[in-house]
């Protein structure tokens, strides 16, 4: 620490969103008093077989729970509220500030996961202001970005203002009609504004992103050509896009249908809180879609990302239960893939034009806009804000670099910003701004139970599995130190060149060889006939042998389970001191077929 216990140093932690897109963790701490902005989460990679949520490491703040006071939640995006309700399970959330819309959204997160009782939900409203601890005063200042009712902040603490932009783009004629507060980040600019953390994503791009409102003309037009049923697919949280999507089918006579639960609940909740506005009679039950003309049926779904089990990619896998495509329809995907998804989502086309649907896509069309700003918004940010400071967030490397490049170009020094990585400590001054340090950062990965962490280990084996395959041994060794049983050995996933008997063979002898050979190594004789054997080690050992064997013979790494019967678990008698031990299996259960 350079700054004394009595003028301590702001620090700022990022636990996630840094070098990656998605997981918007940062923590805020001063003297003995941590808040917390945001807490999303992120989805798996290709390689993460089973795994449903990614999470940050979040370590530190279980170890510094006594510290936090609140969080502060700028909008209702799930890379930036989606991991609340896990986080709950395991550290307490005091109270969690955040506007109508991500609050309602989250309400429903912590229903469902049983930790409503654990947290306050308060709402917020543009240039609200509220208090969290002694030293952060945190306000609410309108933003414009892809969903309705996003927000950046400006945290005033002992050494000064911070103002973190969290998503944004300026769109000067929002869907909505709820425009950026340019005029209040004015003000702080001209006050004096200590650091600016700020949205990276499209920091490669020149110009300005495009307004929300610049779709519809285009999406008019598809509404226009479409002879048969429309369907369209966008993220469920584009409550923008959404809204427009329902002007335009009243516009054109068409009903609709919504599928996918994310969406019902989304359009549902902005219905409520009057950021769409629109007619009951607009919307039909989905069992009734089948009866309008095929000219007046707007379908709305979730999977724009080919997701695999939303509503869109189970359409296109004919595996939906009430929707079926057929020749003459038209399917809109209103969202550009998210990097990772490209494949997934050109599949679903493929397989959608296959069964006879017309597919509007790709960002040519003009049927999608991104909710980020691009180089000139960030300009325009930096110009109204004239921070002494600047922290790049949100986005992978090269983004943080370019973003770090175009705040030098705005007149902010290269000595006075920092380019940083999930779990840097920085440390900000009124004078200085560096990182000191690093705490533990990294992932959580939640199966699809969605309460289970799937270690390290287990994602080792699940990718040695879908690799490799398994092979279990199962062997039964007696007193004598012999096989009482020739071992049972199953191959599961596993391509090998290796007669099957010749390999049963070659582990046979292994086993064999060993028991011979260093019997006697696991043995302990302390009396006339008197032997203890220590199973766990011989176990141990056996399974090592056999690993080895796989890896030369087979030339690959399968998953091994070797499991060993002693005599005292076939029930067969020892000597009263001989210990009965059950060895230790050293890996998790997993059932073969036989």
């Amino acid at each position: 620490m350079t700054q004394s216990e009595s003028n301590p140093a702001l620090k700022i932690i990022p636990l996630g969103g840094l070098h990656e897109i998605g997981k918007n963790t940062c923590v805020f701490e001063y003297a003995d008093e941590i808040i917390l902005l945001d807490a999303g989460l992120a989805f798996p990679t290709d390689g993460m077989h089973g795994v449903n949520i990614v999470l940050p490491d979040t370590t530190y703040l279980r170890e510094n729970n006594h510290k936090i006071k609140g969080m502060i939640a700028t909008h209702g995006h799930e890379d930036h509220i989606g991991g609340i309700a896990f986080h709950l399970k395991q550290f307490d959330i005091p109270v969690i500030y955040g506007p109508r819309l991500a609050m309602a959204l989250l309400e429903d997160k912590l229903e469902e996961a049983g930790v409503a009782d654990r947290t306050e939900l308060r709402t917020v409203r543009p240039r609200d202001m509220v208090r969290i601890g002694k030293y952060f005063l945190v306000e609410y200042i309108r933003n414009t970005h892809s969903i309705a009712d996003s927000f950046s902040v400006a945290i005033h603490t002992p050494l000064g203002v911070v103002i973190h932009t969290g998503d944004f783009k300026f769109d000067f004629t929002p869907v909505d009609g709820e425009f950026f507060d340019i005029q209040r980040l004015a003000e702080h600019g001209e006050k004096g504004v200590l650091c600016l953390i700020s949205d990276s994503t499209n920091s490669e791009i020149p110009g300005h992103t495009p307004s929300e409102r610049s779709v519809f003309p285009n999406l008019d037009r598809c509404f226009s050509q479409a002879e048969g049923r429309l369907l369209v697919t966008t993220f469920a949280s584009s409550i923008h896009r959404i809204s427009m999507l329902l002007e335009l089918a009243k516009k054109h006579g068409r009903s609709v249908a919504i599928l996918g639960r994310s969406m019902l609940n989304l359009i549902a909740h902005a219905r409520n809180l009057g950021y769409i506005k629109c007619e009951d009679g607009l919307f039909v039950p989905l069992n009734q879609v089948n009866k309008l003309a095929d000219n007046k049926a707007l379908i709305l779904t979730t999977g724009s990302q080919g997701e695999l089990m939303a509503a869109m990619t189970r359409i296109a896998r004919r595996e939906h239960k009430q929707i079926q495509i057929r020749p003459g329809d038209t399917v809109v995907f209103s969202a550009n893939p998210i990097p990772g998804n490209t494949i997934a989502v050109v599949n679903t086309i493929d397989k959608l034009m296959m069964q006879g649907a017309k597919v509007i896509y790709g960002r040519d069309k003009g049927i999608h806009v991104s909710g980020h700003g691009a180089q000139e918004d960030q300009k325009l940010m930096l110009a109204l804000t004239k921070p002494k400071f600047f922290l790049p967030v949100h986005g992978e490397h090269r983004m943080l670099v370019k973003h770090s490049e175009t705040a030098q170009s705005m007149g902010v020094p290269a000595e006075n910003m920092v380019i940083i990585n999930n779990g840097d400590v920085v440390e900000l001054t009124q004078d200085s701004i560096r990182v000191a340090g690093k705490v533990k950062s990294g992932i959580e990965l939640v199966d699809s139970s969605r309460s289970g962490v799937v270690h390290d280990r287990v994602l080792k084996e699940r990718q040695q599995l879908a690799g490799d395959g398994i092979v279990t041994v199962a062997a039964t060794v007696g007193l004598n130190g012999a096989l009482m049983a020739k071992p049972e050995i199953h191959l599961r996933g596993v391509v090998t060149t290796l007669d099957k008997s010749k390999l049963d063979r070659s582990i046979t002898q292994t086993i064999e060889g060993l028991l011979r050979d260093r019997w006697k190594d696991f043995t302990h004789q302390f009396g006339e006939g008197e032997i203890e054997v220590d199973w766990t080690k011989l176990q141990a050992q056996l399974e090592m042998e056999v690993r080895r064997l796989l890896r030369r013979e087979m030339q690959s790494n399968p998953l091994l389970v070797f499991l060993m019967q002693t005599p005292s678990q076939l029930g067969i008698p020892s000597s009263p001191s001989t210990p009965s031990t059950t060895p230790t299996i050293r890996r998790e259960p997993v059932k073969v077929a036989s």
